[in-house]
């Protein structure tokens, strides 16, 4: 898969970032792995997405090239489960890495910086149904929502943490001999529950740790997502 350097990616991306943070940001999930020749250029890629207010950048390492020779440290199976799912959702026989997904909708496989910022663009430019906070009190998480717009169905309310940076030296495998920044990378990725959208959401969690954590409403069976908030 061809190369695309994160430099270009930047420049393009400077263009379409906007002058203030919005209230509705939109959901990267990079789909990645460490044993993966062609995951590095999507990583970096990532790497210029995440300090964004506007976008959450998720990085979800996946354990099915650990076979080859180097087992990512950061993989969950969980992560592939939900690769899978998007896949079925879009009637898909087969998943790839690199792979991401917008918004739970727009799928892209490879490292394609024009298509990634167009699906950005277009999904920031929709209108949000729903409206989301988060507080936090101690080791309370409280989240609150309140529908915007008739929405059809229960949403399934996600919780996730993320480590900001980490870098690995890879012995083994494609990425052999290389030393590699990660950003943003998931872990303790939870279901909370679910909401029926019929009356304002209320829900508490408990939140220990200094990561940041993240909450997304998203349609059942890896369906699009409604709305996300992130707490730094």
């Amino acid at each position: 898969m061809k190369h695309i350097l994160p430099t270009a990616f930047a420049a393009f991306m400077a263009l379409c970032t906007p002058l203030v943070a919005q209230d509705n940001p939109v959901v990267v999930e990079l789909y990645t792995s460490q044993g993966c020749s062609s995951c590095p250029p999507a990583d970096a890629m990532l790497h210029e997405l995440a300090d964004r207010d506007d976008v959450i950048a998720l990085a979800l390492h996946v354990d099915y090239w650990d076979y080859i020779g180097w087992k990512d440290p950061f993989a969950d199976p969980a992560h592939a489960e939900r690769q899978r799912a998007y896949a079925a959702a879009g009637n898909r026989s087969t998943i790839f890495t690199p792979e991401m997904v917008v918004n739970g909708v727009t799928d892209i496989v490879g490292a394609k910086p024009m298509k990634l910022s167009e699906a950005i663009v277009a999904h920031a430019a929709e209108t949000p149904k729903v409206a989301l906070r988060l507080d936090r009190s101690g080791d309370t998480l409280a989240i609150d929502a309140r529908p915007l717009a008739q929405i059809d169905g229960p949403l399934t309310v996600h919780m996730l943490r993320y480590v900001p940076k980490q870098t690995t030296q890879i012995k083994r495998g494609e990425n052999r001999g290389r030393t590699l920044d990660y950003a943003n990378v998931v872990e303790g990725w939870t279901v909370l529950g679910s909401w029926d959208t019929s009356a304002p959401l209320r829900m508490e969690t408990a939140l220990t740790g200094e990561k940041p954590v993240v909450v997304i409403l998203q349609h059942a069976k890896a369906g699009p997502i409604v709305a996300a908030a992130r707490l730094r």
